[in-house]
């Protein structure tokens, strides 16, 4: 049922195409985008590309397979050992820690402090064959060795023969 009563009318000025629109001319892609804007905040595809995020930091890590021995080296500079813990469980090598930097500048009445903080999580599949008993870890440098005892497991493998099946023999109607 119609009503008489007026609708309120949001007038927006004509939005600048995107290069992609120009290029391919995709204006309906564009409202689609605009619409998801208005419901779920910014997802849309006129965001840009590289937008800030916060910074998030994860340990460079070496994972280094020996005759009879795993070695593990994570890069962590600035981290005392007391912010790192190193824990084997089931068949994960688990390193988890925080970070914290401070960094600090002074010059000419001027002082600038930087502070970052975050922790970091880092679990590794260990390969068959490990003896956790006798895993250990030494912190030198920034740099942390994680050396894990391995025995050579034998691989259980086989190649299979491919065969084609045989032919059905037809059988007369009877």
């Amino acid at each position: 049922m119609s009503s008489n009563k007026p609708m309120k009318v949001e007038h927006t000025t004509p939005k600048t195409m995107a290069p992609w629109e120009r290029a391919f001319g995709f204006p309906m892609l564009a409202r689609l985008s605009d619409e998801f804007d208005s419901m779920f905040g910014r997802v849309g595809l006129d965001r840009p590309m590289f937008e800030p995020v916060p910074s998030m930091w994860s340990p460079e890590m070496e994972i280094i397979t020996k005759a009879h021995e795993l070695l593990v080296k994570v890069d962590m500079p600035g981290i005392k050992k007391d912010e790192v813990t190193v824990e084997i469980a089931d068949d994960h090598l688990v390193l988890r820690g925080e970070r914290k930097q401070e960094k600090e500048e002074k010059k000419d009445g001027f002082f600038k402090t930087e502070r970052t903080y975050g922790s970091f999580f880092r679990m590794v599949p260990l390969p068959e064959g490990v003896k956790s008993e006798g895993a250990k870890a030494i912190m030198h440098d920034g740099v942390l060795e994680i050396t894990v005892p391995m025995v050579q497991v034998e691989e259980k493998r086989r190649t299979l023969a491919i065969t084609e099946p045989a032919p059905v023999k037809a059988t007369k109607a009877a």
